[in-house]
Order: C-alpha cells, then structure tokens, then sequence
C-alpha cells in the first residue's frame, strides 16, 4: 500500500514550488476580504441549487443492507495531532455519530453520483452538531461541525476500493500536523467545508453501492456494499512521496494511484491525485531519519529559475544533505 518510485523529476517540484512563493492570480476573497462571507453564500447557493437539479445526485436510502461487502475500512477516533487540544477531537465524536445517521444506509445507483453535503446538510447546532476541531489558515480552531474531515477522509479512502469515479475530491493546502502512527499514505483523503469543498463520487460499476456506516467507542467504520460481489479488486498506492526542502520551508509531494486487478491480475492503472503543501510543523534530521523521508534539496538558484533545462532526476536517500 505504501510505495515510491526510484526517481523524481526535480524540475516538477521546483515549477510547484516556484508557483506556490509566487501565484499568478490570487482568490477573489482574498483580493477583497470585505466580500468574502458573500462570495462563499453565493457559491454555496449555487452549488446547492445545481445538486438539488442534478437527477445523477440522490439521497437514496434504505434500512435494509446488501449482503455482499466490497470494501471495508476503519479510521481511529482520536489520536495525536502535534499539541491541539485533545477535547476537540473528542467533541467530533458526536459530529461524526451524526453525520452517520444520514450516511448509513445511503444507496447509490449504478451511474449516480454521491455528494458528501447534498447527503448530511450543513451541520448546524439544531440538527445536533457540535464544536469541534476545524482548521483554518493551518491553525486548529472550535467550530460547528468541526472534525468532519475524518468523514471525508474515511469515504474517499473506502470508494477508491470500489469500481467508482471521483469527481470532485480537495486535498487539505497545508501539512498541519507530523505524521504519528500513519497507516495511510499523506494526502490519500479529502478535505470538507460546508458545500463548497465537496467530496463527490460516481457509481460506475453495474450494480448499486450501499453505505454502512458506524461509530464504535474507538473507531469510526464503514463497508460499501453491494447485492452481487464484484469481480474486480482495487489497490490504492503512493508513488514519488518526498520533503521539499527551500531556504525558508519544506514542502511535501506525492501521487496517489489505483491499480484495478481481476483474479489476481492487475489490468489497469490510473494516477488519481498528486498531493503539494506547504508543511507547518518543525522538521528536524531526527524526524526525517526515523521515517526513512526523502528530501529534496532545492536551492534559491534553482527553484526560481523556470526556463527549460534537462531533466533532472535525484535517487531517494532517507536525507539529503544541503549544501
């Protein structure tokens, strides 16, 4: 499940990292803060309107469940996350218990796509939701709703094992948070914010996918499941996962891909998601040692010079020393 590649294209990262210091165009929000709870109502309104159009888009449900599982996950409640505080992961329990209520037993048909918020709604106090931990601008705050990430993170995971497509999937812009006891690679999930950042998922295998989902004193688990068995299995991998290391910052870098295998036999392959962000926390030697990271160096000459050069590829090492 957890793979690299033997080479990287140095040229890649340096045109990331270069784009990220100096962006050619800037969020309208951000160019005209004034403006920026408007512009997300709008946005918000619209996208609402248009799932609410859209017959691909359904809340279908049943009590009774498919026998036959597809793919099955589960995800810690509440686990370290650097220094934040640990009772607001502990109140993303209750949001994560209710959320469920209006996944569990969710049908898509064959063909039909899955919104993670056209299915829930806005989290709101009334509806049961509480405070729990959000992060803005990188930094943990309380907020309603808060620690439904887990939720999106737990979804995308489980329909990458499925015969689905994703439609419209975010991963998170920042690194917030050192990696403990990770069992999945960096960036394999999908960020949420109240119908805006959506996750969105096409049923494109022949037979209808179920959603069974639950919160146990520890975990939060799930299976997509289905009335026949599928014949194709799915393996979902990390390639080219590296540190970026800049005179001011690192950077982390990977590829999410999906193999497709029937009996045994891989017959397809597709890159679904390649994963850039600024990270947030300290990095240290030790830290990169431990883990077996690979870093890149990238020198102030380097990473801001963009005109056309030879390809350059670099061998990991567990560190690679700057000069």
């Amino acid at each position: 499940m957890l793979s690299s590649t033997l080479f990287m294209d140095i040229d890649k990262l340096r045109a990331l990292v270069n784009a990220h210091e100096q962006p050619r165009r800037k969020a309208l929000s951000s160019q005209l803060p004034q403006l920026k709870r408007g512009i997300l109502l709008a946005r918000r309104t619209h996208r609402s309107i248009k799932n609410y159009l859209n017959p691909k888009v359904t809340n279908k449900k049943s009590k009774t469940f498919f026998t036959h599982v597809i793919a099955r996950h589960q995800s810690v409640l509440v686990r370290k996350l650097g220094d934040s505080d640990i009772n607001l992961q502990k109140e993303k329990i209750t949001n994560l218990q209710r959320a469920c209520e209006d996944l569990n037993g969710v049908i898509i048909d064959p063909g039909n796509i899955f919104s993670l918020w056209h299915t829930i709604g806005q989290p709101t106090h009334k509806k049961g939701y509480v405070n729990g931990m959000l992060l803005s601008n990188g930094k943990v705050v309380p907020g309603i709703g808060g620690g439904l990430c887990q939720l999106s993170n737990f979804l995308c995971w489980i329909f990458m094992h499925a015969d689905t497509k994703i439609i419209e999937r975010y991963h998170h812009s920042m690194d917030v948070f050192p990696d403990s006891g990770r069992v999945l690679p960096f960036g394999s999930g999908a960020t949420c914010l109240y119908n805006f950042v959506d996750l969105k998922i096409k049923n494109t295998s022949a037979e209808p996918l179920q959603l069974k989902i639950w919160v146990t004193e520890n975990h939060l688990k799930g299976q997509l499941v289905s009335p026949q068995s599928a014949e194709a299995k799915f393996s979902v991998f990390e390639a080219e996962h590296c540190f970026i290391k800049t005179p001011t910052k690192y950077f982390r870098y990977n590829e999410i891909s999906r193999a497709k295998k029937i009996n045994g036999e891989e017959i397809s392959r597709e890159k679904l998601f390649t994963n850039f962000a600024p990270v947030l926390y300290p990095i240290t030697t030790e830290y990169l040692s431990k883990n077996n990271f690979t870093v890149v160096d990238i020198q102030p000459t380097t990473y801001k010079n963009l005109a056309p050069q030879e390809p350059q590829y670099l061998t990991p090492q567990p560190l690679l020393q700057s000069k």
